[in-house]
C-alpha cells in the first residue's frame, strides 16, 4: 500500500517527537541514580516520585508519549512494515541531531556515517512508497 503525503508527515512528526525528546529525557533524569532507599519497591517509588516531580523530565516525557499517540493513530492507515522502521530509524537520527545541538558527544565520524546511511535508507523506503 503506497504511503500518502499525510502519512509520511505523521511518521515524520512521530520520529521528531520520539527522537528529539530523548536527550531531554536523559537530562531530566539526571540525579535519579542518587536516590538511595532500601528495598526494590520503595526505591522504585522514590525514583518515580523524583522523575514525576521534575518538569525537566515530565515535559519531554509527555511530548514523547504524544508521539506514541500519533503513531497509534497513524497505524490505522499506514503499512506496519514501513511505519515501524521509518519511525524508529528516524527517531535515532533526531536523537543524534538533538544531542549534538545540545552539546552531547554523538560518537564521531562513524556515528555521522551511520546517520547518513540511515537517512539514505529511509529516503529510499519512503520514496518507493509515496503516492505519485
Amino acid at each position: 500500500m503506497p504511503l500518502s503525503a499525510s502519512e509520511a508527515l505523521s511518521l515524520l512528526v512521530v520520529s521528531i517527537l520520539w527522537g528529539a525528546t530523548n536527550p531531554f529525557l536523559r537530562r531530566g533524569a539526571q540525579g535519579v541514580e542518587l536516590v538511595k532507599v532500601e528495598g526494590r519497591v520503595r526505591r522504585l517509588l522514590y525514583e518515580a516520585t523524583f522523575l514525576l516531580s521534575n518538569y525537566r523530565y515530565v515535559v519531554p516525557f509527555l511530548l514523547n508519549q504524544s508521539g506514541s499517540l500519533v503513531f497509534y493513530i497513524t497505524l490505522a492507515s499506514t503499512d506496519l512494515s514501513l511505519a515501524v522502521p521509518v519511525c524508529n530509524s528516524l527517531a535515532l537520527v533526531f536523537t543524534m541531531v538533538t544531542g549534538k545541538i545540545l552539546g552531547e558527544d554523538i560518537g564521531g565520524k562513524g556515528a555521522v556515517l551511520g546517520l547518513l546511511l540511515t537517512t539514505l535508507g529511509i529516503s529510499i523506503c519512503v520514496g518507493s512508497s509515496v503516492d505519485d
